[in-house]
């Protein structure tokens, strides 16, 4: 039997919560920041990130994430963002993404939308073909930035709509930003045939959870981890097979949990609810989704096929088409046959 690591390495993957502009390498943002250098507090030294990405509190990481979406300030910017993070996670055996994208923060800052899809989409299409990974998009309201960004964004998605649309979300702080304000832009999202997958439940407490599903219509809940407070709540998105999207180091460096070994993962996988492991914005927090999956296997003292049955609810949880789950699925536990041997 292969070692643990060396298993989570080689075990093909789906990702569900990974943002764009948070997975960018230390590379690229450095290069970024070199490009605009003297217009931005990033700083051009990829050593010098590490300590620009020690955040204080959720508030503070917002700020810094912000400061890097600055950077993107053409077309070229959105393409190379676009086929980098595809090829970190090529390389980490995802085989399907489903990249949660803020069209609005990049329309605003000037790159037209009709340019900003075609970039996106060309660079999956390219993705596709360099690395043989499938990516799909989430467009997801800024909450920080109000209603007029849930305006914007849903203009966004039902006009370009581009091919690799699957669904609609809301970031940002959920401290001041409730819920129910979004739902006609969620309405209106799902009518035409897009896919409800809200952050709720990661710096607040059950009841945005609950806001969410009521209102939103959520059928996954990004992050999520505060349903853990409420036996009622997890019971329901339990029984509905209602997945969250769990980020481990993520809410540690956040500060939206004190330690990894507080982490209520445990709790809601001892619940029965359907969990995801995701990295959330990998670079920023130093982390990567095998680093995620060997976390996740600690806290919830599991090995190999622990592992794989979080890899298989992951495809599970996703919205590829049956025959895409099947085939993903299928290569999963191939890799477990043959890696237990």
């Amino acid at each position: 039997m292969t070692d643990l690591s060396t298993f989570i390495a080689g075990l093909p993957k789906v990702e569900l919560h990974v943002h764009h502009v948070g997975s960018a390498s230390p590379r690229i943002v450095a290069e970024l920041a070199a490009r605009h250098e003297g217009r931005s507090p990033v700083p051009a030294d990829p050593a010098a990130l590490v300590d620009y990405f020690e955040f204080r509190d959720f508030a503070h990481f917002i700020e810094v994430y912000l400061s890097v979406v600055d950077l993107i300030r053409d077309q070229e910017d959105v393409w190379i963002l676009t086929h980098e993070v595809a090829r970190e996670l090529a390389r980490q055996q995802v085989r399907y993404a489903e990249l949660t994208i803020t069209p609005y923060s990049h329309v605003r800052r000037g790159i037209p939308a009709p340019a900003f899809c075609e970039a996106i989409e060309d660079a999956r299409k390219r993705a596709e073909a360099d690395f043989g990974i499938d990516l799909r998009w989430c467009f997801d309201i800024p909450g920080e930035a109000g209603l007029a960004s849930a305006e914007e964004t849903l203009r966004i998605a039902l006009e370009e709509r581009p091919d690799g649309l699957v669904s609609f979300g809301l970031g940002g702080p959920e401290i001041g930003v409730p819920r129910p304000q979004f739902k006609p832009y969620f309405d209106q999202a799902r009518a035409a045939g897009l896919r409800s997958v809200p952050h709720a439940g990661e710096t607040t407490g059950p009841q945005t959870i609950w806001d969410a599903l009521r209102e939103l219509g959520a059928e996954r809940i990004g992050h999520g981890i505060a349903a853990a407070d409420d036996p009622e709540l997890m019971a329901y998105l339990a029984e509905r097979r209602i997945a969250l999207e769990v980020c481990p180091t993520s809410n540690v460096r956040t500060r939206a949990v004190a330690t990894l070994d507080e982490h209520p993962l445990p709790r809601l996988v001892e619940a029965g609810l359907l969990v995801t492991i995701n990295s959330d914005d990998p670079p920023m927090f130093g982390t990567t989704l095998d680093d995620e999956y060997a976390v996740a296997a600690r806290l919830l003292g599991v090995g190999p096929e622990g592992v794989a049955a979080l890899a298989r609810a992951a495809v599970d949880a996703s919205f590829l088409d049956a025959a895409g789950k099947q085939r993903i699925a299928a290569e999963i536990d191939a890799y477990v046959a043959t890696a237990g041997r």
